[in-house]
């Protein structure tokens, strides 16, 4: 009897089959990084093998598909959080939003890998030159994924670094690198892992143990020096208002109650600044719009009345910054679209200024190719039909004694160097959110992202949530207080002082950039010479 042998045929498929799994797994793996697990070693781990897996592939085109596969993984398990977005809507299945998870990442990896692709091609051959490559080559893509098709800078690679609520760690050194060069340092660090493992494979333990102990020792940075106060005092409140609820109008009255007990002054008549989080009220602020419009809000039909009971809670000497939702209308009084907007309101019920949200959320808050998608049974997450127009942009609004303002509505505090108005410095930056759409990762994955702008540009951030995480955060990043998710609770305390303005303030992420071309410049030297 002859013997058909296929146990070669199977060992090559299986070969193929484990070079696609592993680096998928290692880009999961790397996503444990960021919040809420922070497990960052394995991060530096999951980088040193798939950088060693991108310098042995035999082609460009292998390089470029496991840059990809870990990009997969990567975004897969960091943005698993969208999923629970799908939860609080009944246009869509829910089970879509694992769907939208995976077709995601399947796009957002395309960024780590062109960075996989071009570190391929600069360090070819070289193994010293790897390192630089890959991580140069991943500042400039992370950089590109913050604006190509409007941009979807979530979780870059560089809120690893950060430590606890109470020190920044080696974010720190964002200040004069920005976030997307903070990144690439954190590849730099795992590069020293990759040496580490080849000094100790080749039996050089002191030079391993040398490479090893670098990126262990400026991860535990030490603890940030305390803040000297401001003179401003704050109330900032998290009312805990669920999303399942949070659009329903019999819940309206209940929930401005719940708000309101939260925000009664302790000291009347001290100045104060209110801060209530996006979400924050259902009513409809401005005067002008259609009777019907007001309909179901807790003052139906008058604006005004709404505003002065506002005053009433918040008392005088106070001002109050709200998230609320103001109406566009063209020419004929047809309302056409809507600003998320933040409104400050003072005691006297009087509107002193607002914001409108210039980044706004695709699928969120508007749906592109709204004429395509609304036939195929698709919609926004966000409640209404009506999409959301966007914003000028960052702004500065001088409150007098209440400070100068800046502010950054919910999802638009992750994009680095487009948070402030560079002309008009503010004291502190405003970050009202609603993140009960995001889960239990969602929330502390945002959190950080607010850490990082604070240590970049050198100003507090003030940070107020329908559910949680609220917290005030220095201008080293630090958490100086916070009340954890699904609780209501109040904070109160003096705004912290902002510093002066970092290098990355001036320079704006032209800073990072720069860092890529250094990184860049000594990949290429080092392949000339022949290091390595």
């Amino acid at each position: 009897m002859t013997r058909i042998r296929t146990t070669p045929v199977r060992a090559r498929a299986a070969a193929s089959l484990g070079a696609m799994l592993l680096p998928l797994g290692l880009g999961g793996l790397a996503a444990t990084g960021f919040q809420p697990l922070a497990l960052w070693p394995a991060t530096l781990a999951a980088l040193a093998a798939v950088m060693a897996l991108v310098e042995r592939a035999r082609g460009p085109g292998y390089g470029f598909l496991r840059g990809w596969l870990f990009g997969v993984g990567l975004f897969t398990v960091g943005n698993s959080w969208i999923a629970t977005a799908f939860t609080y809507q009944a246009q869509m299945p829910a089970w879509l939003g694992w769907v939208a998870v995976v077709l995601l990442a399947l796009y957002l990896a395309v960024f780590p890998a062109m960075a996989a692709l071009a570190a391929w091609l600069l360090s070819h051959r070289l193994r010293a030159a790897i390192v630089p490559a890959f991580a140069g080559c991943w500042i400039v893509t992370e950089w590109m994924r913050a604006w190509v098709f409007t941009g979807f800078a979530w979780n870059p690679l560089g809120a690893a670094a950060l430590g606890g609520f109470d020190r920044p760690g080696l974010a720190s050194v964002a200040a004069w690198t920005g976030t997307y060069a903070l990144s690439g340092l954190v590849v730099l660090l795992a590069g020293q892992c990759l040496f580490a493992w080849r000094c100790l494979a080749q039996g050089k333990r002191r030079a391993g143990a040398v490479h090893a102990t670098l990126p262990v020792v400026l991860f535990l940075l030490p603890l940030a020096p305390q803040e000297e106060p401001g003179t401003l005092r704050y109330t900032l409140v998290q009312p805990d208002l669920p999303q399942d609820e949070i659009n329903d109008p019999r819940q309206f009255e209940s929930q401005f109650q719940r708000i309101a007990r939260l925000s009664l002054p302790r000291a009347p008549g001290q100045p104060r600044l209110v801060l209530w989080p996006e979400s924050g009220i259902p009513d409809y602020l401005r005067e002008g719009y259609a009777p019907f419009w007001y309909a179901g809000t807790t003052y139906a039909g008058d604006p005004a009345l709404a505003r002065a009971r506002i005053g009433r809670v918040i008392g005088p000497g106070s001002l109050l910054l709200t998230g609320a939702v103001d109406l566009a209308q063209d020419r004929r009084g047809t309302v056409n679209g809507a600003w998320n907007v933040v409104t400050a309101v003072d005691p006297a019920g009087a509107i002193r200024g607002s914001y409108a949200k210039a980044h706004l959320v695709p699928y969120g808050e508007y749906l592109p190719m709204r004429a395509w998608l609304t036939p195929l049974g698709l919609s926004r997450l966000v409640a209404g039909e009506l999409d959301y127009f966007a914003g000028p942009g960052p702004r500065t609004i001088d409150f007098g004694p209440y400070g100068k303002t800046g502010f950054q509505i919910c999802y638009e505090i992750i994009f680095s160097g487009e948070v402030v108005d560079r002309r008009h410095r503010p004291d502190y930056i405003f970050n009202p959110s609603n993140d009960g759409w995001f889960g239990s990762s969602g929330p502390p994955q945002h959190l950080a992202q607010a850490r990082l702008r604070a240590i970049e540009e050198g100003l507090p951030v003030l940070r107020a949530t329908t559910t949680g995480i609220s917290a005030v955060i220095d201008s080293n990043g630090v958490v100086r207080q916070h009340v954890g998710r699904n609780v209501a609770g109040r904070l109160e305390g003096i705004v912290p002082r902002a510093h002066a303005a970092t290098p990355f303030a001036r320079a704006g992420n032209g800073l990072a950039l720069g860092w890529a071309a250094v990184l860049l410049v000594i990949a290429v030297v080092a392949r000339r010479r022949g290091v390595g």
